[in-house]
């Protein structure tokens, strides 16, 4: 058997060889419209109408889970969410500027910081995590992760104004809930506490595994929450540096 027959014939070993035509600069593309649909002002590169860029974005998107999913409705639906997803990135721009004081402009905001590019990612990923759909909502939040360091699992759920200053090194896990109006600074996670096995020593997959934040809260710099039966209670301030395993008994 020649290389290339060997090289061929290990690709079958794969479970799922539909992931390799997957196109992953045409799924960025995707995350790229949308923003240029939301702030043409801002990243709208092309002489073309909002009717043209949307279908264009359906289609994508349509053609890209067909080969992952057999969902067929899915890009139909995703696209009829996208005026709740708007509403939502909107408010975190809007949380962004309040809560950072280097803010000047919600154009700057969008235009440059690695919070707004990570949070939006992320919204558009969720969209395609909550459908079920496979690979291509961790391929969206990998490319935010790979530009800002950044890293949220496209699983998380985040609640309305959610503000990320800085950034840099923040982790937020696959069952992190974050309620409204939180603030994040560089180097948190919020992570797990431990990996359950089974009995032969193997990861066992799912469960909830990442901790809960309410809402009005603050986590400074470096801090790290971990453990799925771990929450920060609405209204804490954590400071810089923490570190949490429980739910910390003062703001219970």
């Amino acid at each position: 058997m020649s290389t290339l027959e060997q090289i061929r014939q290990n690709r079958l070993s794969l479970r799922n060889t539909a992931v390799f035509y997957l196109d992953r600069d045409r799924t960025i593309g995707i995350l790229e419209d949308i923003r240029s649909l939301f702030f043409p002002q801002c990243f709208l590169k092309e002489s073309i109408d909002d009717e043209k860029l949307l279908n264009r974005i359906f289609e994508e998107l349509r053609q890209q889970i067909a080969k992952v999913s057999k969902d067929t409705e899915a890009a139909d639906r995703i696209i009829a969410r996208l005026p709740v997803v708007q509403e939502l990135i909107y408010k975190d721009v809007e949380a962004i500027y309040n809560g950072d004081p280097s803010a000047k402009t919600y154009e700057e905001i969008v235009l440059s910081f690695p919070g707004f590019l990570a949070v939006f990612a992320y919204r558009i990923a969720h969209e395609l995590y909550v459908e079920n759909i496979p690979v291509i909502p961790r391929i969206m939040t990998e490319y935010a992760h790979e530009k800002t360091g950044i890293d949220i699992n496209p699983g998380a759920k985040i609640g309305e104004y959610f503000c990320i200053d800085h950034g840099t090194g923040i982790v937020i896990g696959e069952t992190a809930t974050v309620g409204n109006h939180v603030r994040m600074y560089h180097g948190v996670t919020l992570g797990v506490r431990s990996f359950r096995k089974d009995e032969f020593g193997n990861l066992l997959k799912g469960g909830k595994r990442h901790p809960d934040v309410g809402d009005n809260v603050i986590i400074y710099a470096n801090a790290t929450v971990l453990g799925g039966d771990t929450r920060i209670e609405s209204g804490s301030v954590i400071p810089t540096g923490s570190l949490i395993i429980q739910t910390p008994e003062t703001f219970k």
